[in-house]
């Protein structure tokens, strides 16, 4: 009977292995240009808005796709990648006892969290938008933000909301994976 895990050999492995190396390129590439475009706005005006540059930047080309789009895409298609090329690192018994339920509360606690921030942001978003039209004036969703945690540093809702979404994603598969029983390298 053939293994359902990959193995390196396996032409599926390097499949997921290269998609894992473009999304690490396209995660590093939309950090340094956040960053970048972050910083200019900080020196030009003292202030800035968190992903604002990044959720209202489109790329390849107008109406596509925004890059917090990109990052929400790729640090998604991404773990699932690591978590299929990557199971030897934690099969068997190499993650066992009290570090592993310390990591199974950890990934309890970052899903809770996380989803906790998606519905915040998900209702701030919402109601800033039904606070807009109640007004007669439709808002720009785009540059609608929220001054939390820090008053001086405000988030772009909707790269809030994406980032949080991603993490909830992430957090709650790892959880997952780590209730399941393990797999052995023998297998």
């Amino acid at each position: 009977m053939k293994s359902q895990h990959l193995e390196k050999s396996d032409s599926g492995y390097k499949v997921y292995l290269y998609i894992f190396y473009v999304c690490g390129f396209i995660m590093v590439t939309s950090l340094a240009f956040g960053v970048y475009v972050t910083m200019i706005e900080w020196i030009e005006n003292g202030t800035y808005v968190m992903g604002e540059a990044i959720h209202n930047t489109v790329i390849p080309f107008e109406n596509f796709a925004r890059v917090s789009t990109w990052i929400f895409f790729s640090t998604i298609i991404g773990w699932y990648c690591v978590s299929r090329i990557g199971w030897r690192r934690t099969a068997g018994n190499k993650i066992v006892g009290t570090k592993m339920a310390l990591l199974q509360l950890m990934l309890l606690g970052f899903s809770i969290i996380t989803l906790y921030e998606v519905l915040y942001n998900f209702t701030v978003l919402n109601a800033q938008i039904t606070a807009g039209i109640i007004d007669g004036v439709i808002p720009d969703i785009d540059k609608l933000s929220i001054a939390y945690p820090d008053p001086e540093r405000p988030w772009n809702l909707i790269f809030a909301t994406k980032v949080f979404l991603a993490a909830f994603i992430i957090s709650t598969h790892a959880f997952y994976l780590s209730t399941r029983p393990r797999k052995t390298l023998d297998e």
